[in-house]
């Protein structure tokens, strides 16, 4: 495993939760990320499909510094993954099996998160080279779709499950095989300040943890 593979692998393992802050502005960005880190959410990614999201990209890997991997996620093309390269991103979430996206990920070292749905996705994924899986929408697929997914995928490719999660049934995905989970609108919504990010970030983990 190369450092940052380790990196991505400890911080699932610590608290199993990629915070996904669609809309977020730049200029809250470092208090957001800041909130997310005190909860103890250490992966977090910004969508490119809003506005000015290249920018709180930017702002937010040079607030946290460190202390949390940040990427981005809706990336559609070669072109975009090189963009995040540039600005410091460190993971790749795209919401489909584009295997190009996936080997340019690898290309320039960073972590890979493809999206699927079916077997033939995952494995096409896994073939480029993904080094987790977003399962997506994670609330059609249900727990039941997790359990049969598992029971042929790879036991060291992670899976995150991600659309329609909450504290109220996460159990039940990871019960069923899941590796962790992508929060979007649970942990952060557009307008939202840094108080309300962190009550209910540290609401979130608490009961993820038990």
């Amino acid at each position: 495993m190369s450092t940052l593979e380790n990196t991505f692998a400890h911080h699932l393992a610590a608290t199993p939760v990629v915070a996904i802050l669609r809309g977020l502005q730049p200029a809250d960005a470092g208090a957001v990320g800041r909130a997310l880190i005190d909860a103890g959410i250490r992966l977090i990614e910004v969508p490119l499909n809003r506005p000015h999201a290249h920018k709180a990209l930017a702002t937010l890997i040079d607030a946290v510094g460190s202390d949390a991997m940040v990427g981005a996620g809706t990336v559609l093309d070669v072109g975009e993954v090189n963009v995040v390269n540039d600005l410091g991103g460190r993971f790749i979430v795209s919401p489909d099996t584009n295997e190009s996206v996936i080997a340019e990920t690898k290309h320039r070292g960073l972590i890979s998160l493809p999206g699927f749905f079916t077997a033939s996705e995952a494995f096409r994924a896994i073939r480029a080279g993904a080094d987790a899986l977003k399962l997506f929408p994670g609330d059609i697929a249900g727990a039941a779709g997790v359990k049969a997914l598992k029971a042929v995928l790879p036991d060291d490719v992670p899976l995150l499950v991600v659309g329609g999660v909450s504290a109220a049934n996460a159990a039940t995905f990871k019960t069923a095989g899941a590796s962790g989970y992508g929060i979007g609108s649970a942990l952060f919504k557009p307008g939202w300040t840094a108080g309300q990010v962190s009550e209910a970030a540290t609401a979130f983990v608490a009961a993820i943890r038990g």
